[in-house]
């Protein structure tokens, strides 16, 4: 077991490094300075070269780009994203007062994506009509082809405007969350409905539910037990997935609603070209999707032991 981990510990790594490394081929080797970035023409004529090479100097982008590289990858290894260029304001110090209301965000948005998605996948099981299943099974696809920014305009446009039951500009406490947590989670509903959906159909063709059925149980209860349980921990696997839908939704979840948070953050930093705060986000979206991915590779064996034997053959 604790090669497995270390294995798994030693890819996440490479992960997180590959992505440090991609961020900051794309933003700091670009032909201009990303300091000259922040100006239009007419601010940049009226910066004199020595306050230019001055904020330049301060940076540290007046030194080659591979100096920089090592330079910002061990400030990185001890959380140093350097500060933002609109405010000065350390970026951690940034993402650590925008990742509550996101997480916040994230978490509802997750609970009602799981209901949703169960919900489809329970219905699509239990009832005897052909083509009521079909059009059920037929959601999910849907779902995911949905566009984020047109639902939440959508869901605006109806909930707040025409029947006025939620603010359209998000607010602290629960009133304000439940319009952005469902534009949030209702594209996320959709993989997961497909993968349970796709579940829920093979465990309910198993030999142990005729065992079940023939014991005299009714529909509801098979399902409710054994059929949901063996269905339900493959979409373990998507952890990682969904934290990136997650965290990629919430960009226009939050901008559209007002919202402040991490998506809000990240839109304000590539509008504003602030190249420190998009990298240290960047990060931080790396760091939370190989940290879910290294939970659930860890866990899921243990919590399923029929991948143990699986998990003993490739690393032997």
């Amino acid at each position: 077991m604790a090669r497995y981990v270390l294995l798994k510990l030693g890819r996440s790594l490479v992960v997180v490094w590959g992505a440090f490394t991609a961020s900051f081929i794309l933003l700091y080797t670009l032909p201009a300075s990303p300091v000259e970035l922040l100006f239009n023409p007419e601010e940049r004529n009226d910066i004199s070269p020595e306050a230019y090479a001055q904020i330049e100097q301060q940076y540290g982008f007046d030194r080659p780009a591979f100096f920089q590289y090592l330079a910002r990858l061990w400030a990185a290894l001890h959380l140093d994203f350097g500060s933002s260029v609109q405010n000065g304001k350390p970026v951690v110090t940034a993402i650590a007062e925008a990742l509550p209301k996101t997480v916040v965000l994230a978490v509802a948005a997750l609970v009602l994506a799981a209901f949703i998605a169960l919900a489809v996948a329970w219905v699509a099981t239990y009832i005897e009509s052909p083509w009521l299943r079909n059009v059920i099974a037929g959601l999910p696809p849907l779902l995911v082809s949905f566009p984020s920014f047109l639902l939440g305009l959508i869901i605006i446009r109806v909930f707040s405007f025409q029947l006025g039951w939620f603010p359209p500009i998000s607010r602290d406490g629960l009133h304000g969350l439940v319009l952005p947590a469902f534009a949030l989670a209702i594209p996320v509903a959709g993989p997961i409905a497909q993968l349970l959906l796709r579940n829920f159909t093979t465990e309910y063709g198993s030999p142990y539910v005729l065992t079940s059925f023939s014991k005299g149980l009714r529909k509801a209860t098979v399902i409710n037990g054994d059929v949901l349980r063996n269905a339900s921990l493959p979409a373990l696997t998507q952890g990682g997935i969904i934290v990136g839908e997650l965290l990629a939704g919430a960009v226009i979840t939050e901008t559209i609603f007002s919202r402040n948070g991490i998506g809000r953050l990240t839109e304000q930093a590539v509008r504003a070209q602030d190249v420190p705060v998009v990298q240290g986000v960047v990060m931080f979206v790396a760091l939370a999707f190989v940290t879910v991915n290294f939970v659930v590779d860890v866990a899921y064996p243990l919590i399923d032991p029929r991948l143990k034997a699986a998990r003993e053959g490739m690393l032997s």
